[in-house]
């Protein structure tokens, strides 16, 4: 189906292309609709019954909006802690079976990204989506002298070094991080919402980066890329390795 750009996406819920929302309706037959809209409203029992999804009526996670059983001490989805109110960690563990597909150099130094959700990058956002509870960081282990920054997207077979997970306005490929061993450097990969570097303060940038120029990140700067996603460079600390 097409985005409302007139991307050709795979993906029904946001283009795979430059991350717009879909708009179903753009590209349903209306005959087929009805019918489906129908089939539907005839057995929502059984249609829920089958799939073994939580029922419409239980309360959404937080963080990624699944519906999830009141009784639920995590989100099956995401991980979501209901008990303590803490994020999900995307930790890159040693013995992840994940294959590792980039094919830069590897890092002489071991260093991870923390990526927060940032409220108050949020707030200046305006974003239709709701933000997910904030908590503890994800932190992804560094392994390559250049990564790449966005959401994963099956169907056009991208894995991106930092993963932005549900934040839909990271673009699938939104930016790239190089490091010359010393220095680290982002480059905006004609996202749609841009990418920004902000300072050690924590007042969120207004202005992005320009594309395609590599600009430096310096010790404890920011770059904030989506609705609500900021990343943080650090070298590793014992045993995150």
């Amino acid at each position: 189906m097409k985005c409302p750009a007139g991307h050709e996406s795979a993906a029904t819920d946001y283009c795979d292309i430059c991350g717009e929302a879909m708009d179903p309706a753009a590209s349903m037959d209306p005959a087929a609709s009805g019918d489906s809209v129908a089939t539907a409203t005839e057995s929502p029992d059984a249609s829920a019954g089958a799939t073994g999804v939580p029922t419409e009526g239980d309360p959404p996670c937080p963080n990624c909006g699944i519906p999830n059983p009141p009784e639920a001490l995590f989100c099956e989805n995401c991980g979501y802690d209901h008990t303590t109110g803490a994020m999900p960690r995307r930790e890159d563990p040693a013995g992840s079976t994940a294959p590792d597909t980039n094919t830069s150099p590897a890092l002489a130094k071991a260093w991870v990204a923390e990526v927060w959700i940032d409220p108050q990058w949020y707030a200046a956002q305006e974003s239709p989506d709701p933000l997910p509870s904030p908590g503890l960081p994800a932190v992804v282990v560094l392994k390559h002298t250049s990564l790449l920054i966005g959401r994963t997207s099956v169907s056009r077979g991208i894995t991106p070094d930092i993963d932005c997970g549900n934040d839909n306005g990271v673009s699938r490929r939104h930016a790239q991080l190089t490091t010359d061993g010393t220095r680290w450097f982002v480059e905006d990969l004609q996202s749609s919402n841009g990418t920004f570097v902000g300072d050690a303060t924590g007042t969120p940038p207004t202005s992005p980066i320009a594309i395609g120029r590599k600009v430096e990140v310096a010790e404890d700067a920011r770059i904030y890329v989506g609705s609500w996603t900021r990343i943080v460079l650090r070298e590793a600390l014992d045993g995150e390795v």
